[in-house]
């Protein structure tokens, strides 16, 4: 089975998006000598070219892609080739319109932006589908072809008719019968049973509240489909080029796929990362994304796409200071990628992204972007041989489910505000601040290799994941669960006592008598901190110690943090800091440690392989002290015994210590 090692070839692989066909033809040699001039290694083409392929029914224009890949080849640059599948051209729109998806209304999503399909269009599988078998059958053999790309950021949706007979089929394979839907979905309430299979709908715009389970179902449907989508694509190129590894690019902590099941699908997982340049939180979230995504892999990731300046589709669009986009490229690096790419590598000039930052932006070659893409280039050839397909893996891991997000934000809950990307960034962000090593996994998966497992909130999960998590604490692990988890099981329906009985005995609860959610700037005072967002009415069954209690209200004397031996559990959401010292507290009693203990402020320590990178993510020079001497493999400086970090800066350091 190939994979991103048969890519890289023991570098880095450092480039991005190209978009030639945006351009006249004289400028591709001049992009291809500042490719070089980047270090730039591999590039990803024709992900939008539908319509350059295909400008009408069955043409097939491949002669501006052979030129491409030729050149590309004559300059020892790489081609990760797209199949073109998710813009179709205007023209299947038109005479097709049956491909175009149909929103919760029934409205029709219209042609001239990008993702205009529906996944249950027999019609728009049949075209891609002939497509990519004369891509492939093209290029399969060409000494360009690195890695195939399927579509790009699957993230349709649709509520048509065509999606209504694929969802009815998608049903009858989960639940068998219409009697054990109705179990399923409880259509008992508001008089909602089915009598037959051909009564059912995608979930489209109701009266009033939909049915939870139908919708839990359609949220796993479209992942599903949009799969069947990925998998038709990745076959056929399979089949031409089994040597060649296969990826999709995944959007970060996008609701629209789950994720863990897409990626035992690729060859290579890959992510498209835009941390916000103003956001105080930007490094930890592009380390979560990094963790997660690496965890998803089982090893070395890709990142797709990344921005070297700003982007187009905030508010306000900020670039990114000098020195950050080396940082945070880095940072992926530590964290196991081994490919670090952006969209895209010029900046159009027309289009609805002329504004969205380019490896080589508006301002050409002697502008401060490309000036900082040479040195990043530069450095991830000097150290790829060090640490491309080197592990990075972590000591404690976050418990992370799509069925239990898409569960658990959806209307009617006891509060709009509980948001579950933003909990589980929370905890992370409590170890990322400790310095702890950290991996996320799904409920089911063996747990066992880790010191410590911390579920922020899962408010679904299965009985095998339960007993899983059972079982590791039996073990001897050490568990540190957030509030509002284990509250349904995978049809949505609460379990008896508010909390899975197991999970009350395994914490020390006897009765969960009421959730108390909280407004939005309101808090609960606890013993030594302060919790927001949420709190509970606990009952202890005695055998769980106190940790800490809540401290006036109508909670009063209650516990907010109970440990019952290695299970902790934490009804409310402490503030950042009281969050950091009680996983860093746990952490430690699991003898989970930080990688370098007493850094400055703000900086992060990471280790891959035999390599420790030291990572600032603030604008002061600091000193960091190292256990013994190194050698900074970016630098080729030798330290012995310290450090200095300017502002955003990157060590990469090797011990030369004799072993």
């Amino acid at each position: 089975m190939p994979s991103l090692r048969d890519a890289t070839r023991g570098r880095v692989l450092f480039g991005g998006d190209y978009n030639p066909e945006q351009w006249p033809e004289e400028v591709w040699a001049e992009d291809a000598r500042l490719m070089r001039d980047a270090g730039v290694n591999s590039v990803t083409l024709g992900v939008f070219s539908w319509a350059m392929i295909e400008p009408r029914p069955g043409a097939r224009e491949f002669g501006w892609l052979d030129r491409l890949m030729d050149l590309l080849h004559a300059h020892g640059i790489g081609v990760v080739l797209a199949t073109p599948t998710s813009s179709p051209p205007p023209w299947m729109g038109a005479q097709h319109p049956e491909t175009l998806p149909r929103a919760e209304d029934g409205s029709v999503i219209w042609y001239g932006s990008r993702q205009h399909f529906c996944a249950s269009s027999p019609v728009y599988r049949r075209y891609a589908a002939a497509l990519t078998e004369d891509l492939a059958a093209r290029y399969a053999n060409h000494p360009a072809l690195t890695v195939w790309h399927i579509n790009n950021e699957y993230c349709t949706h649709c509520w048509c008719d065509a999606t209504a007979e694929h969802f009815r089929r998608w049903l009858a394979s989960r639940h068998t019968t219409v009697t054990a839907l109705n179990e399923a979905w409880g259509t008992a309430f508001w008089s909602q049973r089915y009598d037959s299979w051909a009564e059912i709908l995608p979930p489209r715009k109701a009266q009033y509240l939909h049915n939870p389970a139908q919708l839990l179902d359609f949220k796993r449907f479209t992942s599903d489909a949009l799969m069947e989508c990925y998998l038709a694509e990745r076959d056929i190129v399979a089949r031409h080029s089994p040597h060649i590894p296969v990826t999709t690019n995944f959007m970060p902590l996008w609701a629209g796929q789950d994720a863990w099941a897409w990626a035992a699908e690729e060859d290579i997982v890959s992510v498209d990362v835009y941390p916000d340049p103003r956001d105080p939180q930007g490094g930890q979230y592009n380390a979560m994304l990094a963790d997660m995504t690496r965890s998803q892999a089982g090893g070395p990731w890709m990142v797709m796409e990344q921005a070297a300046g700003p982007v187009n589709w905030r508010g306000v669009n900020h670039p990114k200071p000098a020195g950050l986009n080396r940082l945070w490229s880095l940072q992926s690096v530590a964290r196991g990628a081994d490919a670090i790419c952006y969209f895209q590598w010029r900046q159009s000039r027309q289009g609805a992204e002329k504004f969205h930052s380019g490896m080589l932006s508006h301002a050409g070659e002697q502008g401060r972007t490309f000036g900082e893409i040479k040195r990043i280039g530069a450095e991830l050839a000097r150290i790829g041989p060090e640490v491309s397909g080197a592990a990075a893996a972590g000591e404690v891991a976050i418990l992370h489910d799509w069925d239990a997000w898409w569960a658990g934000t959806q209307e009617g809950r006891p509060s709009s505000l509980l948001s579950y990307t933003e909990v589980v960034q929370s905890w992370h962000r409590g170890l990322w601040e400790s310095g702890i090593a950290t991996d996320f996994a799904r409920p089911e998966a063996d747990l066992s290799g880790y010191r410590m497992v911390a579920v922020p909130h899962l408010y679904l999960l299965t009985d095998a994941a339960i007993d899983n998590l059972v079982t590791y604490v039996r073990g001897g692990g050490t568990l540190v669960c957030g509030f509002f988890t284990g509250v349904a099981d995978e049809d949505d329906r609460i379990r008896p006592g508010g909390m899975d009985a197991r999970l009350r005995e395994l914490f020390g609860i006897r009765t969960v008598h009421e959730w108390w959610p909280l407004d939005a700037d309101a808090v609960v005072e606890c013993d030594g901190f302060e919790g927001g967002l949420w709190s509970e009415e606990l009952e202890p069954d005695g055998s769980a110690e106190t940790v800490a209690a809540y401290r006036g209200g109508e909670l009063d004397g209650l516990p907010a943090v109970l440990r019952k031996g290695t299970a902790w559990y934490v009804s409310t959401l402490p503030a950042p800091e009281a969050l950091r010292e009680l996983l860093g507290r746990a952490a430690a009693g699991a003898g989970a440690r930080p990688v370098l203990a007493d850094l400055p402020a703000g900086v992060e320590a990471v280790r891959r392989g035999d390599v420790l990178f030291l990572l600032h993510h603030g604008r002061n020079r600091v000193t960091v002290t190292l256990p013994g001497p190194h050698i900074d493999l970016l630098t080729g400086e030798k330290t012995d015994g310290s450090v200095q970090l300017d502002r955003y800066g990157v060590a990469a350091l090797r011990s030369t210590t004799a072993a």
